[in-house]
Protein backbone atom coordinates (compact mmCIF):
# COMPACT_ATOMS: atom_id res chain seq x y z
CA UNK A 1 0.00 0.00 0.00
CA UNK A 2 1.35 3.24 -1.10
CA UNK A 3 1.75 5.68 1.79
CA UNK A 4 2.23 9.44 1.83
CA UNK A 5 4.78 11.45 2.53
CA UNK A 6 3.11 12.62 5.78
CA UNK A 7 2.23 9.07 6.78
CA UNK A 8 5.92 8.22 6.03
CA UNK A 9 6.77 11.15 8.23
CA UNK A 10 5.36 9.68 11.25
CA UNK A 11 6.15 5.98 10.30
CA UNK A 12 9.44 6.51 10.90
CA UNK A 13 8.72 9.18 14.33
CA UNK A 14 7.11 6.20 15.63
CA UNK A 15 9.41 3.88 14.56
CA UNK A 16 12.33 6.53 16.36
CA UNK A 17 10.14 6.84 19.47
CA UNK A 18 10.04 2.58 19.42
CA UNK A 19 13.38 2.00 19.15
CA UNK A 20 14.20 4.79 22.00
CA UNK A 21 11.85 2.99 24.30
CA UNK A 22 13.06 -0.61 23.34
CA UNK A 23 16.61 0.76 23.95
CA UNK A 24 15.79 2.09 27.12
CA UNK A 25 14.05 -0.54 28.74
CA UNK A 26 17.20 -2.44 28.02
CA UNK A 27 19.32 0.17 29.66
CA UNK A 28 18.67 3.33 31.29
CA UNK A 29 14.19 3.07 32.36
CA UNK A 30 14.37 -1.05 33.14
CA UNK A 31 13.43 -0.52 36.88
CA UNK A 32 10.64 2.07 35.36
CA UNK A 33 9.17 -0.14 33.08
CA UNK A 34 9.28 -3.33 35.92
CA UNK A 35 6.61 -0.84 37.29
CA UNK A 36 3.90 -1.59 34.43
CA UNK A 37 4.58 -5.05 34.62
CA UNK A 38 1.31 -6.74 36.66
CA UNK A 39 1.86 -8.93 39.59
CA UNK A 40 -0.14 -11.44 37.57
CA UNK A 41 1.95 -12.06 34.31
CA UNK A 42 3.70 -15.62 34.70
CA UNK A 43 6.38 -17.89 33.89
CA UNK A 44 9.21 -14.87 33.66
CA UNK A 45 10.33 -12.31 36.57
CA UNK A 46 9.05 -8.48 35.59
CA UNK A 47 12.54 -7.73 34.25
CA UNK A 48 12.23 -10.67 32.10
CA UNK A 49 9.33 -8.91 30.71
CA UNK A 50 10.67 -5.86 30.54
CA UNK A 51 14.00 -7.42 28.30
CA UNK A 52 11.58 -8.87 25.75
CA UNK A 53 9.30 -6.18 25.24
CA UNK A 54 11.95 -4.11 24.62
CA UNK A 55 13.43 -6.40 21.82
CA UNK A 56 10.09 -6.62 20.64
CA UNK A 57 10.22 -3.00 20.45
CA UNK A 58 13.08 -2.21 18.84
CA UNK A 59 12.26 -4.67 15.79
CA UNK A 60 9.18 -3.59 15.16
CA UNK A 61 11.03 -0.53 15.31
CA UNK A 62 13.01 -1.83 12.77
CA UNK A 63 10.65 -3.56 10.59
CA UNK A 64 8.27 -0.26 10.54
CA UNK A 65 11.23 1.62 9.23
CA UNK A 66 12.89 -0.36 7.00
CA UNK A 67 10.74 -3.35 5.59
CA UNK A 68 9.23 -1.68 3.10
CA UNK A 69 7.07 -4.60 1.43
CA UNK A 70 6.01 -5.39 5.03
CA UNK A 71 5.29 -1.96 6.26
CA UNK A 72 1.58 -3.07 6.31
CA UNK A 73 2.71 -6.34 8.91
CA UNK A 74 4.59 -4.39 11.00
CA UNK A 75 1.91 -1.43 11.09
CA UNK A 76 -0.46 -4.49 12.48
CA UNK A 77 1.93 -6.29 14.77
CA UNK A 78 2.75 -2.72 16.49
CA UNK A 79 -0.96 -2.03 16.92
CA UNK A 80 -1.44 -5.24 18.64
CA UNK A 81 1.37 -4.93 20.35
CA UNK A 82 0.33 -1.94 22.24
CA UNK A 83 -3.53 -3.27 22.75
CA UNK A 84 -1.18 -6.30 24.23
CA UNK A 85 0.83 -4.25 27.16
CA UNK A 86 -2.00 -2.02 27.50
CA UNK A 87 -2.78 -4.23 30.58
CA UNK A 88 0.33 -3.13 32.10
CA UNK A 89 -0.60 0.75 31.78
CA UNK A 90 -3.94 -0.50 33.26
CA UNK A 91 -2.14 -2.09 36.55
CA UNK A 92 0.45 0.50 37.10
CA UNK A 93 -3.16 2.72 37.45
CA UNK A 94 -4.61 0.94 39.61
CA UNK A 95 -1.41 -0.12 41.53
CA UNK A 96 -0.34 3.24 42.24
CA UNK A 97 2.88 2.58 40.56
CA UNK A 98 5.27 5.44 39.96
CA UNK A 99 7.78 5.46 36.70
CA UNK A 100 9.82 7.99 34.71
CA UNK A 101 8.94 10.83 37.17
CA UNK A 102 6.31 12.17 35.42
CA UNK A 103 4.16 9.22 36.46
CA UNK A 104 3.75 10.11 39.57
CA UNK A 105 0.49 10.80 40.40
CA UNK A 106 -3.05 8.60 39.88
CA UNK A 107 -4.28 11.92 37.24
CA UNK A 108 -1.08 11.88 35.02
CA UNK A 109 -1.09 7.42 34.94
CA UNK A 110 -4.87 8.15 34.09
CA UNK A 111 -4.26 10.53 31.12
CA UNK A 112 -1.44 8.47 30.51
CA UNK A 113 -4.37 5.24 29.36
CA UNK A 114 -6.28 7.47 27.11
CA UNK A 115 -2.82 7.64 24.54
CA UNK A 116 -2.90 4.04 24.00
CA UNK A 117 -5.68 4.60 21.34
CA UNK A 118 -3.97 6.92 19.98
CA UNK A 119 -0.22 5.06 19.70
CA UNK A 120 -2.78 2.45 17.79
CA UNK A 121 -4.27 4.75 15.28
CA UNK A 122 -1.17 6.16 14.60
CA UNK A 123 0.37 2.81 13.92
CA UNK A 124 -2.37 1.75 11.77
CA UNK A 125 -2.61 5.05 9.91
CA UNK A 126 1.19 5.66 9.36
CA UNK A 127 1.77 2.17 7.84
CA UNK A 128 -0.48 2.19 5.44
CA UNK A 129 -2.48 -0.77 7.16
CA UNK A 130 -5.77 1.29 7.83
CA UNK A 131 -5.76 1.94 4.25
CA UNK A 132 -4.94 -1.65 3.06
CA UNK A 133 -7.59 -3.41 5.15
CA UNK A 134 -10.40 -0.84 4.12
CA UNK A 135 -9.24 -1.52 0.37
CA UNK A 136 -9.38 -5.10 0.99
CA UNK A 137 -12.90 -5.06 1.92
CA UNK A 138 -13.93 -3.06 -0.77
CA UNK A 139 -12.80 -5.00 -3.01
CA UNK A 140 -14.97 -8.37 -0.87
CA UNK A 141 -17.49 -6.42 -1.41
CA UNK A 142 -17.08 -5.63 -5.53
CA UNK A 143 -16.56 -9.72 -5.72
Amino acid sequence: MKTSTLQNVFRILLALFMFYAGFSHLTFNRIDFQAQVPDWIPFFSKDMVVILSGIVEMTLALGLAFWKSKRTEFGWALAIFFILIFPGNVSQYLEGRDAFGALNSDRARLIRLFFQPVLIAWALWSSGAWQSWRAGKKTEKNN
